[in-house]
């Protein structure tokens, strides 16, 4: 059941969607596309295969609807060319290619899909976008960017933003798709990070009994980041699988440029957003002083520090996909990223297939009170809802509804059904109905296994206590900056005070350079999704 104020941002969503489409309707007029016979019949089954033989034998029904094969192979857009830019491949940039492939195939229009590493993907999408010039119609990146990309975006029209799967995006993912009031991002993902563990391990009473008798304690899923850091330290080097190889404790993202600001945060949120106090987690609402450098975030960074000795072999350079392959290969006991890598040890030629387990992030035995400035001595736990790849529309494409169309069958029900079961997709459950966990069983899933991924993950969406990305113009900036200060520190080069300090002074910079109420008022949306205001 949605909300009312959910009805009302559909509303004003509506308003606005209509109005950018009247603005473009002569534009849109030459482009709309011809009716044909349609290729599908309705419910047929949809497998990948045909476009690959690394595509699992998957099959699921096609869903009637507007996006749904049937709907989309009736229109014919023979003539037209679409043009997109995505993330390199495997993450979001396989599945773009191959839906792109398929549009081809049962609309007839052309699809080009342009594939840019994660560090050059903001600059290579926006400046063309500053410069006015329509580079490309659809883009697809970090959901976070929005503060910079929605001046140039088109709000998504009534007609795709009242079909069912859209009105099944769940609350949160809603509001991360919303600007001002306006639906600007179409959701294609919803990210967050959590704690992923293997129960072969954990579960096992050899190495419970070795466990217990090391440390005195009981081995259990961790509800800190001290046991997280404890159980890491006594695997670690360890052959868990009797192959005659070492297994390491923990993989992290690390990799200066390939989004260790996030792994950063997810340490940092339990010791930073205290339930008792309002008003922002990454700056003063209010003055707009940055707060990267209190004690709290202080605290999670010495943590990341002391967890060096927990990695794999050159895992203080890990990149998503090194995280991905590390635990979802069984190289490594726990992670705590993105769904990616829990998905991708139930590949079903994993080895590690049904015996990983989901859990909230660790949490803390204590928070800090920024108002008391001091340390409040409590359990506490703060979910993380980290950005997650959207998409978008150019407001100047002169192909907005071939566009919105491609995105409607990129995320129809039998797409999104296939894309959430490949690991290296990067396409994670941001609808309500992915919270079913017989849907996860209907892959092969354990009943287990699909109940703590589900129950998990659905625990985050109630939770009055979390932490949002900072969504506001200039964003690249100020992460670039906090990755360099994580970075130096887990290098050693500076102590996580001194790295910090430096993150803060950078982040001032920053907000003078973008201008301080611009950034404030962006920063104040942030602020209302985390307080739940």
């Amino acid at each position: 059941m949605r909300s009312r104020p959910y009805r009302a941002l559909v509303a004003v969503a509506a308003v606005a969607a209509l109005t950018a489409t009247a603005c473009t309707a002569q534009n849109q007029a030459q482009h709309k596309p011809k009716g044909k016979a349609g290729l599908f019949k309705p419910g047929s089954e949809i497998s990948y295969q045909k476009y690959g033989k690394d595509y699992p034998a998957t099959k699921v029904k096609d869903v009637p609807g507007p996006c749904s094969y049937d709907s989309m192979s009736r229109k014919d857009y023979s003539g037209q060319t679409l043009k997109i830019i995505s993330h390199a491949v495997p993450v979001i940039g396989e599945p773009t290619q191959l839906h792109a492939k398929q549009f081809e195939d049962i609309t007839g229009g052309k699809v080009e899909v342009v594939n840019v590493p994660f560090g050059e993907l903001h600059q290579k999408i926006l400046t063309p976008l500053q410069a006015g010039q329509p580079a490309y119609d659809v883009m697809f990146y970090p959901s976070l960017w929005i503060g910079d990309m929605a001046p140039y975006l088109a709000p998504v029209p009534q007609e795709y933003l009242g079909t069912p799967g859209m009105k099944d995006v769940t609350e949160a993912y809603m509001g991360v798709a919303t600007w001002n009031g306006k639906v600007v991002q179409y959701p294609v993902d919803g990210d967050r990070h959590y704690l992923k563990v293997r129960t072969d391990v954990f579960e096992d009473p050899q190495w419970k009994a070795a466990y217990r008798q090391a440390t005195g304690k009981d081995l259990q899923v961790p509800r800190t980041w001290a046991e997280y850091q404890q159980i890491a330290r006594f695997f670690t080097g360890k052959d868990l699988d009797g192959d005659g190889k070492r297994n390491y404790g923990s993989a992290e993202v690390t990799k200066r440029d390939d989004l260790t600001f996030s792994a950063f945060i997810s340490r940092a949120a339990p010791y930073v957003k205290n339930p008792d106090v309002e008003g922002g987690v990454f700056f003063d609402v209010e003055t707009m002083k940055p707060l990267i450098n209190t004690p709290g975030f202080v605290r999670a960074l010495e943590d990341m520090v002391q967890a060096k000795s927990t990695w794999a072999p050159g895992g203080a350079n890990f990149g998503l996909g090194d995280e991905i392959f590390s635990f979802g290969g069984g190289q490594t006991l726990m992670s705590y990223s993105w769904d990616d890598a829990f998905i991708q040890a139930q590949q079903p030629d994993s080895r590690i297939r049904n015996e990983v387990q989901a859990a909230p992030l660790p949490g803390s035995s204590e928070v800090y009170n920024r108002t008391t400035k001091s340390w409040d001595r409590k359990a506490n736990q703060a979910p993380y809802f980290t950005w997650g790849w959207t998409s978008a529309v150019a407001k100047a494409s002169t192909h907005q509804q071939m566009a919105f169309d491609y995105l409607c069958f990129f995320s129809n029900e039998a797409n999104t059904a296939l894309d959430l079961t490949i690991g290296r997709f990067g396409v994670n459950p941001y609808r309500y109905a992915h919270f079913d966990p017989m849907f996860w069983q209907e892959q092969g899933w354990d009943k287990d296994v699909a109940e703590s991924y589900v129950l998990t993950l659905a625990g985050m969406e109630k939770s009055r206590n979390r932490v949002f990305d900072l969504r506001v113009p200039g964003v690249n900036q100020y992460m670039s900056a906090l990755a360099n200060g994580v970075a130096s520190a887990v290098a050693g080069q500076e102590s996580p005070q001194r790295a910090l300090d430096g993150v803060a002074r950078e982040w001032s910079k920053i907000t003078g350079q973008i201008g301080k109420d611009k950034v404030q008022r962006a920063y104040r949306d942030v602020v209302a999704l985390e307080d739940n205001s």
